[in-house]
């Protein structure tokens, strides 16, 4: 417990000031790193031939669809032809249709679900011209989306910035620099980072063993630092070369964590009420916005209460285990890792999905029904810090519609950060949480429903249909990672989550931006006494328990047909 602890302790501890710095970015404000950065950004804008020319929303999501769309064009070309002997000194054949088609789209949407083995399926070509590229610009995508979302809502200028120039500089002040710093730091603790070709090994045991290389270092930064979670091997973080120890482990958590935690930090910086904030007509130090403080409490309790539950879960063993004779003191350690054991790998499979990661150090599959339960919630609610700027986003969905339910009560206009709530932005904000839970139940549905569907699953019962579930929700939410055992490189599950994959991201980016833009024109209203305080433990309250209950309305029934029947089964 103490590990858990002092982790989420420095969580904290880093994210008030990369928050600060994520802040200073987002409007253009000056940071240490300037002198440096500012000429590394000019260069790109003159190559590129970029114009910094303010957009409203519409031509902000456009300019972020275009560059998405070409970058998908080039990478599913790249994969399609990575037979051609550049950068593949192990041979790998080119990528099939489907499963090109599928993993461009995983990777462009920051999702990195996998139907495909790194090690065997990918050149190194693939992996650093589509992967990598693909985790950077991905992860600076979220950002500079949910940047533009916030400058929206802040109501502080007429424009929501200029897409390319937010992508540049996420990409040259933020990302470049952590992935490199964090490349080295695993390259020091025995991750690999070469261009060399697979070693063919004898064991002690006589046999012959291919040992992969590669640039797995620097995959494995950006893979965390970006939310990616796509492993450059087969299993992931539970690899002895992806994390090859507890100091790695904790590292790429942390990694994983920092950005988005981060955001919620800027995101209060940047629609602070500077006339609350002072102190005797002096400003006060300001560590995280009021506006801020209640969306980062709820995330927080929501993270703490499923690092609970999983870690309960997964210590208290497998009954059926037990009642052979075997020993579970040490809890359910099947499918998980010695060098991590039961706490790293429940903070770990929390952490990855909560942060909407995808990567992973122990096998999902085998997780105890319950310890299954807490990512796949995670995923479902989609609002717990989630990847880069996502999680806060689909948040502010719920504190719009939070305060327009509590204006109902009191009979006002509801009103957030000094504009009114009225119904254009309700439909939106309607839509854009309707949508995430339509998509990973609508899609189960259909999978269960045919027999292309029936074919991918092994499991049957109730873990079977947890497993269709879940493959869909962390499609949806961009998550990536998989409770496994799922046949899922065919036609059917390769078409139908890459369109998950790609709805549950842009449909709802073009929402959110809708509804910033359609709240950034409206005139501010003045504070009355019978405004709703949305930077109270009240309003927080409120918020945690309309994200409940919607959650249960939506996802209860799914839920009991699947790991809460199956827990009840085992224990029974």
């Amino acid at each position: 417990m103490l590990q858990i602890i002092l982790i989420l302790v420095i969580f904290i501890a880093l994210i008030i000031p990369m928050g600060k710095y994520l802040y200073h970015i987002a409007v253009d404000q000056h940071t240490f790193a300037d002198p440096v950065f500012n000429r590394v950004d000019n260069a790109v804008y003159r190559i590129c031939g970029i114009e910094k020319k303010e957009m409203n929303w519409k031509q902000y999501a456009i300019a972020m669809l275009v560059t998405n769309v070409i970058m998908v064009l080039v990478g599913y070309l790249i994969l399609r032809i990575q037979a051609l002997p550049i950068l593949n000194p192990n041979g790998i054949g080119g990528m099939e249709p489907s499963l090109s088609f599928n993993t461009i789209i995983s990777f462009m949407t920051n999702t990195n679900l996998q139907h495909y083995s790194g090690e065997s399926g990918l050149s190194y070509l693939s992996q650093m011209m589509v992967i990598i590229f693909m985790m950077f610009a991905s992860a600076a995508t979220g950002f500079s989306v949910a940047m533009a979302f916030v400058r929206g809502l802040a109501g502080k200028t007429k424009s929501m910035g200029n897409f390319y120039v937010d992508l540049i500089r996420i990409t040259t002040r933020v990302l470049l620099p952590l992935s490199l710093l964090i490349g080295l730091v695993l390259v020091s603790q025995g991750v690999p980072q070469n261009l060399s070709a697979n070693v063919t090994v004898q064991t002690i045991a006589g046999k012959y063993q291919d040992i992969a290389m590669g640039p797995i270092a620097a995959l494995e930064s950006i893979k965390h630092i970006g939310t990616n979670g796509g492993g450059f091997l087969g299993a992931n973080s539970s690899a002895p070369f992806e994390n090859p120890n507890v100091i790695t482990n904790i590292i790429e958590m942390l990694s994983m964590m920092l950005l988005p935690g981060s955001c919620v930090i800027a995101f209060g910086h940047m629609v602070r009420n500077r006339k609350k904030e002072t102190k005797k007509g002096k400003e006060k130090k300001v560590l995280i916005g009021s506006e801020a403080k209640p969306i980062f409490a709820v995330m927080l309790i929501i993270l703490i209460m499923g690092v609970i539950v999983c870690f309960a879960a997964e210590q208290a063993g497998n009954p059926i285990l037990k009642q052979i004779g075997l020993n579970q003191s040490m809890g359910n350690m099947e499918g998980k890792e010695v060098r991590f054991g039961i706490a790293q790998s429940a903070l770990f499979t929390t952490v990855t999905t909560a942060f909407t990661t995808g990567s992973i150090n122990n096998m999902h599959d085998t997780l105890t029904p319950l310890g299954g339960v807490v990512p796949l919630m995670n995923m479902m609610l989609n609002v717990v810090f989630g990847g880069k700027g996502v999680g806060l986003m689909n948040m502010i969905l719920y504190v719009i519609l939070t305060v327009f339910i509590c204006g109902l009560m009191v009979g006002r206009t509801p009103e957030y950060l000094s504009k009114k709530i009225e119904g254009k932005e309700m439909k939106l904000t309607a839509l854009g949480i309707i949508i995430h839970p339509l998509l990973i139940l609508a899609f189960s549905a259909l999978a269960i429903a045919v027999p292309a569907g029936l074919a991918g699953i092994s499991n049957p019962g109730y873990h079977g249909l947890t497993q269709v579930i879940y493959e869909y929700a962390s499609s949806a939410a961009n998550n990536g990672s998989g409770f496994e055992g799922l046949g899922d490189n065919t036609y059917f599950w390769n078409i139908t989550t890459g369109l998950v994959m790609f709805f549950g991201r842009y449909l709802s980016i073009i929402i959110q931006l809708a509804i910033a833009g359609s709240l950034m024109i409206k005139q501010p209203v003045s504070e009355s006494i019978g405004t709703l305080k949305t930077d109270t433990r009240t309003f927080g309250i409120s918020l945690f328990m309309v994200i409940l209950i919607i959650a249960a309305l939506t996802f209860f029934p799914a839920m009991v047909l699947g790991p809460i029947s199956e827990h009840l089964t085992l224990w029974n």
